[in-house]
């Protein structure tokens, strides 16, 4: 579509969705369908009634534009009023709370849907509204506030994920009238240091032996582990952490690369039967050391060490925690230490890899290796859980020789880690990629959730949630969770993955220069990912970039020959996607001429 054919109009829009809607899911599914689909009625009638079009749905999520600033401001309030005459007539678990968010502003016309600034300054205002409120732009303010009998109460510029919006509340009955505000997240939000996070680097290894750098990789992966399970602080990623690995690096420094307020770091000797490991706790602030300890054991002893570390750092960095009873860190044991060694083995192999498509020899080594820990010891869960995540890669990697039995293996691993260790939030992420993989994103869901309340600091069940929320249609609620799992692993060059959710949620969204900029830079890292091309050319199609959309969907379709109808598209999607039929769109405005279906 050229420049000159795009149609643009003034538009005022409505957005609105129900304020904790996932977790209104998670806790009783049926009664929030029946919750919703009664308020929804509410709201369809006063469009009717007020002029209002419903242009788009994600969710809970509700778009509509109005001819009329004064009926859309009209409309919003009554519908916030019969709603909270609704909820004071229910029980508190049938009652349900909305944000609105209005804004008048250009929009493109594409069909019956509408894109642009318009709409994105709207959501982000919807973003801004208090439970129960509705937050309008200073365009819509100016308009109507002689027009209205309604009180406004002004909160001063905003800047809502990148955008600057002079936004006004309205006053209304059980809203509690805030100030101006010059932010919308607190300082503690926006900085993990304000909620203490804490990086573990590397420990090293002082044994003389290279050999051993698995065994010591090891140790430093379980203590971030049993770290991340007291929730009580953010814990910086393991990928993240172990960029450092081998640097001679001060703790101020790793503090600010990877916005941690403490850093825990050590050594690890190990000869023969015996290990000695130390590990000191650093105000990375101040540079200054607030505890240390060191441990003689047997090998036997090992797992006791680590949950004694990570009980102990816990509580320097907590001082909460030492006046009360702490139970102490529960998870599978290993009683074969052969079966362990092997296994830190595969987990190390993993992790160091060269990821390549096709072809991946360390991918299959670890494959080697964790099968033979599972022969030597069939009951332990975090190699059930690595064998889940191999299974993952292959799939991603395009090495599995058969995609619908490898969907099937993680299910397998994943159900039989979670069997041997119900906190292991490694295999409820697992079962969650399984269901994302089959296309069932609302089981991909809730196991996704299980796995960030067993570990908030695990970007990966983050990145599953969001990816299940943002295929689902889920667009706005998915986005916090690819930003945690970012702000998580902040230095790992392979999270990039995390912004491809970001990108989709922009897609879906229809912010389009933000998911061409997003996916831009995945390129930049994976530049040889062909379903990155093909994003590319979608999103450049959308923004209507010519020859240059062109070019891009051509180097796409070179990568994929077999690619003749949507229903082609569709296949090598993620299954059930709802964002598979948006970048079959972007795909055709660049130039696409898919076949007919037969």
């Amino acid at each position: 579509m050229s420049e000159k054919n795009i149609v643009r109009k003034i538009a005022v829009i409505f957005v609105t969705d129900v304020v904790g809607f996932s977790k209104l899911m998670e806790v009783n599914e049926d009664q929030t369908l029946q919750s919703f689909r009664a308020c929804k009625e509410i709201l369809d009638k006063l469009f009717l009634e007020h002029g209002g079009r419903i242009f788009n749905t994600a969710g809970d999520s509700v778009l509509a534009e109005f001819q009329s600033a004064v009926s859309a401001m009209v409309c919003a309030a009554e519908f916030q009023k019969l709603i909270t005459q609704r909820n004071n007539s229910l029980d508190p678990r049938s009652q349900m709370i909305f944000r609105i968010g209005l804004n008048m502003g250009d929009v493109i016309v594409e069909g019956e849907n509408l894109y642009g600034d318009g709409v994105n300054v709207a959501a982000r205002l919807e973003a801004l509204s208090q439970p129960g409120g509705v937050c309008l732009s200073k365009g819509i303010h100016d308009f109507i506030s002689q027009k209205v009998e309604l009180t406004f109460n002004d909160i001063g510029q905003q800047k809502v994920k990148n955008t600057d919006v002079h936004a006004y509340d309205l006053v209304a009955d059980g809203v509690p009238e805030r100030a101006e505000i010059t932010q919308i997240h607190s300082k503690a939000e926006e900085d993990p240091r304000e909620l203490g996070a804490i990086a573990v680097l590397p420990f090293e290894n002082q044994s003389n032996d290279p050999d051993q750098d698995y065994f010591v990789d090891g140790i430093t992966d379980d203590i971030i582990a049993n770290l991340s399970l007291w929730r009580t602080f953010p814990v910086i990623s393991r990928n993240s952490s172990f960029a450092f690995k081998g640097k001679s690096v001060g703790a101020n420094e790793v503090g600010q690369e990877l916005g941690a307020r403490y850093v825990v770091q050590g050594s690890i000797r190990k000869g023969g039967q015996k290990v000695r490991i130390t590990a000191q706790l650093i105000d990375a602030e101040k540079d200054r050391q607030l505890w240390s300890e060191k441990w003689d054991r047997s090998l036997e002893d090992i797992f006791d060490v680590q949950d004694e570390v990570a009980t102990a750092v816990a509580a320097q960095v907590n001082p909460t925690l030492q006046n009360y009873e702490v139970e102490r860190i529960e998870r599978a044991r290993p009683t074969n230490l052969t079966a362990w060694e092997l296994y830190l083995k595969a987990l190390h192999t993993f992790h160091e890899r060269t990821q390549t498509d096709h072809k991946d020899e360390d991918l299959e080594l670890s494959r080697e290796l964790v099968e033979k820990s599972l022969l030597v010891h069939d009951s332990l869960s975090v190699a059930h859980s690595l064998m889940s995540e191999i299974c993952i890669a292959e799939l991603l990697q395009h090495t599995a020789k058969d995609s619908k039995k490898t969907v099937e293996y993680i299910l397998v691993h994943g159900r039989r880690a979670a069997e041997l260790d119900s906190k292991n939030p490694r295999a409820s992420d697992s079962i969650s990629r399984h269901y994302f993989f089959s296309g069932n994103f609302d089981q991909a869901r809730q196991y996704a959730q299980r796995a960030v309340k067993l570990n908030p600091s695990y970007p990966e069940a983050h990145n599953s949630l969001g990816q299940a929320l943002v295929h689902s249609g889920n667009y706005s609620d998915a986005e916090p969770h690819f930003i945690k799992a970012i702000e998580l692993n902040p230095l790992d060059t392979n999270a990039i993955i995390y912004k491809d959710g970001l990108f989709f949620t922009h897609m879906g969204l229809g912010s389009f220069e933000m998911a061409y900029s997003l996916i831009q830079e995945c390129i930049a890292q994976f530049s040889e990912a062909g379903f990155y091309k093909g994003f590319r050319a979608s999103v450049m199609g959308h923004l209507n970039k010519g020859e240059d959309a062109k070019q891009a969907l051509d180097e796409y379709l070179a990568l994929r020959p077999n690619l003749k109808k949507k229903s082609d598209y569709k296949k090598i999607f993620v299954p059930n996607s709802s964002l598979a039929d948006i970048l079959i769109e972007g795909l055709v405005q660049a130039g696409w001429q898919p076949e007919e279906e037969t």
